[in-house]
């Protein structure tokens, strides 16, 4: 921070009053996670009760023990890594090929394209178009409908369009003067030279494919193939009206509080591990891609 020395006595009072402002906001965000967690990890009478605030009370891990047990448990997840990774890596071949041609100076009608994948953030068929459109074509209740269905994003085409476009053409250039092709130009120049903007739409991939639930929701019918978002759901539905879960409460040590604060837990963990990974390109892909050169 620089030295406060040098601010007038009004400059420190706004700069005071801001970082307030964002301890405040900092501190809003967290405390949801915070107190998930501590539901996660405390007694279900406790959390019964609302006890629980910012830290467990009664500390077990029960709530763990019982999600841990559960096979479906098991395949929801590993769905949601299959629609997670696979769906991302058919995006990113459909992305990044597409925001390439969209960057050509040289593309025949190249307005005419921009506009029309525009206009696909603006309107759309709906929902019920949509469902039927995806019944007719027999991608219900499968693993590559759900994957390709949503692979293509307007917006993530957009921003790399726009990171491709800053690039200098300079270094087009000279690739074509060694003999590379369109192929080796996109693979070997503008794709290694947007690695920030590459992995700030791969984040916006797999953050969406992960959290994704109303869509698996509608289109998936076997429980086999339901995602963790579609999984959390069934639980928070049908374990309040189970009666015998509602009768095993009475003789444990969780609740259905804790029980589905703790598959909130299961579900978010990977996020939080992976995203300081990429993190440090975030800000960077953000910013260049709506910057032209």
């Amino acid at each position: 921070m620089a030295n406060m020395n040098l601010y007038s006595r009004g400059d420190k009072i706004f700069v005071r009053i801001n970082m307030v402002l964002i301890a405040l906001f900092t501190l809003s965000t967290l405390y949801p996670f915070i107190y998930i967690a501590a539901v996660s990890f405390s007694d279900g009478s406790a959390a019964s009760a609302g006890n629980v605030v910012y830290k467990p009370i009664g500390l077990t891990l029960a709530a763990y023990e019982y999600v841990l047990s559960e096979p479906l448990f098991w395949s929801s997840y590993r769905n949601t890594f299959i629609y997670t990774f696979g769906g991302t890596l058919v995006s990113m071949l459909i992305i990044i090929p597409g925001a390439y041609a969209l960057s050509r100076q040289q593309l025949y009608g190249r307005r005419f394209w921009n506009l029309m994948v525009a206009f696909t953030m603006w309107f759309n068929a709906g929902l019920i178009p949509f469902f039927l459109n995806m019944r007719d074509l027999g991608l219900m209740d499968s693993y590559f409908g759900l994957i390709i269905a949503f692979a293509c994003n307007a917006f993530n085409i957009i921003l790399l369009r726009n990171f491709f476009e800053a690039i200098p053409s300079s270094f087009e250039e000279a690739a074509r003067m060694d003999g590379a092709n369109e192929f080796q130009v996109l693979w070997k120049v503008y794709v290694p030279l947007s690695k920030p903007a590459i992995a700030t739409i791969i984040l916006f991939c797999m953050v969406a494919r992960w959290n994704g639930y109303f869509w698996a929701m509608v289109l998936l019918k076997d429980e086999q193939k339901i995602p963790l978002q579609v999984y959390l759901q069934q639980v928070i539905v049908e374990l309040s009206d189970d009666e015998e879960f509602g009768q095993s409460l009475v003789e444990s040590v969780y609740s259905f509080e804790t029980v589905t604060a703790a598959i909130m837990i299961c579900s978010i963990i990977p996020v939080l591990i992976f995203y300081p990974f990429i993190q440090k390109y975030f800000n960077k892909g953000i910013l260049l891609g709506g910057v032209k050169e």
